[in-house]
């Protein structure tokens, strides 16, 4: 028997929710997790604005709030950017790098993405590392080369005891069209076995919903997910965190 991963559940809120709405979100949400799984772990990943009211609406609970990207440069001049610095000095402990819309809309690349994971571990932060084919890919067969060298590049350097993967078929993110969950395990095996360190967390990300979790989650490689719409309201999510298995 392997050492017991630990379960992360993370909501991406995208850009949704003023302050106001997320105070009144996380009010809702936390009696929800008065009996949470011990191993489970609980973020909100939120907009960068939602990020002091969250925060602040978390202390004393077991949910933990995160970014939903960090640049890699402590200063400069870089209009829009946040750097690392500023999120650990507030508390925030997660970030993540590299998310598809980040790399389709914004032109992240895999230079960009790992310069990113290394500046959010030398402040502290753990970040979750989005990996994921498009459906073109897919359909060419290319899959499993697309992800491995996905990893090859943004891994480099990276310490591997404090990150968090997500597997996230573009194909499947925002769709309804969810991986099958045992071809989601699969990939996500296939992901393991290129890590050096074997207790990183490998979550699934792509339409995840009250409706298809428990299935999700009882599969052996995967140690959680990332939820984007599905996150987006309190008794949503809430039976996500809660799943059974």
């Amino acid at each position: 028997m392997g050492t017991l991963r630990q379960i992360v559940l993370a909501g991406n809120w995208k850009m949704h929710m003023t302050q106001a709405e997320t105070r009144a979100y996380i009010d809702s949400f936390k009696p929800h997790l008065s009996n949470l799984h011990p191993a489970r772990q609980v973020l909100l990943c939120v907009p960068f604005t939602d990020l002091t009211a969250a925060l602040e609406a978390t202390a004393n609970s077991p949910i933990k709030i995160g970014a939903q990207n960090i640049h890699w440069e402590e200063k400069g001049a870089f209009t829009g950017e946040i750097s690392a610095a500023m999120l650990s000095e507030m508390g925030v402990q997660f970030a993540i790098v590299g998310h598809s819309e980040r790399r389709e809309y914004f032109g992240e690349t895999d230079e960009t993405v790992n310069k990113r994971l290394l500046a959010a571990q030398a402040a502290g932060i753990t970040p979750i590392l989005c990996v994921g084919e498009s459906k073109a890919t897919r359909d060419a067969g290319k899959t499993e080369a697309w992800i491995v060298r996905q990893l090859d590049e943004d891994l480099v350097g990276v310490d591997q005891s404090n990150l968090i993967i997500a597997y996230e078929p573009i194909w499947a993110i925002g769709t309804g069209d969810t991986c099958d969950s045992g071809e989601a395990n699969r990939i996500i095996g296939l992901i393991r076995s290129k890590l050096t360190h074997q207790d990183v967390p490998i979550q699934y990300g792509g339409s995840v919903k009250p409706a298809n979790v428990d299935e999700i989650m009882s599969q052996p490689e995967i140690d959680g997910a990332l939820v984007g719409g599905a996150s987006l309201t309190p008794d949503g999510f809430a039976r996500i965190v809660n799943y059974q298995v």
